[in-house]
């Protein structure tokens, strides 16, 4: 066994740099332009003023303000 012991640490590699690191993505492609319909443009303005009106009823939930106008409450006593 001793005398195999100069043969290894002979052969293990000890000048060579390490490959390690970070290795880069690869390029996605470019995306073709989108051409938008009348409708398309409706359905996504359509979109934001939901999303504009769902913002402002979370802030609003969130103040502590009543969420509704209200109206006239029925009183169930009788």
């Amino acid at each position: 066994m001793w005398d195999v012991l100069p043969y290894l640490l002979i052969s293990l590699p000890t000048s060579q740099p390490l490959k390690g690191g970070k290795k880069k993505p690869l390029k996605a492609p470019k995306k073709d332009a989108k051409e938008y319909d009348d409708d398309d443009v409706a359905f996504q303005n359509r979109q934001k003023e939901e999303q504009k009106a769902l913002k402002e009823m979370q802030a609003k939930a969130k103040s502590g303000g009543p969420l509704t106008g209200g109206g006239i409450k029925k009183s169930t006593k009788k």
